[in-house]
């Protein structure tokens, strides 16, 4: 396996396992000193187990690993685009969660980039 693929898998694993940790604070009462939409909130627990699980398929399958982050990162979108349009029309979203989603987004763009490249480089 190359050393980039392990880096790519092992930075989604660990980004899902942060992601948990985070939100599962959040859900347990700490505050992260903003207002917390707390549908994304959920999302982003559920989301980050789903992180881990494609971090665990790109090391054992770099294909199905592309795969899953290509879906990731247009889930990612879809919802940032949700939280986006929410926030401009003024529901209770924080301009930090749709920072955060943004910078989700982009580490799952960069996941995929980086599995696709590694693929086509074999």
């Amino acid at each position: 396996m190359h050393l980039i693929h392990r880096i790519l898998s092992l930075a989604a694993i660990l980004f899902g396992l942060v992601t948990v940790i985070a939100g599962t604070r959040v859900l347990a009462g700490a505050d992260p000193g903003y207002i917390v939409f707390l549908p994304l909130l959920i999302y982003n627990v559920v989301m980050g187990v789903a992180y881990v699980a494609a971090g665990i398929t790109a090391w054992l399958c770099p294909i199905r690993g592309k795969y899953a982050a290509a879906a990731i990162f247009g889930i990612n979108l879809l919802v940032l685009g949700i939280i986006g349009y929410l926030y401009t029309v003024g529901a209770p979203v924080a301009f930090e969660s749709v920072g955060a989603m943004t910078f989700r987004t982009f580490v799952w763009l960069v996941l995929f980039l980086g599995l696709a490249w590694r693929e086509g480089d074999k």
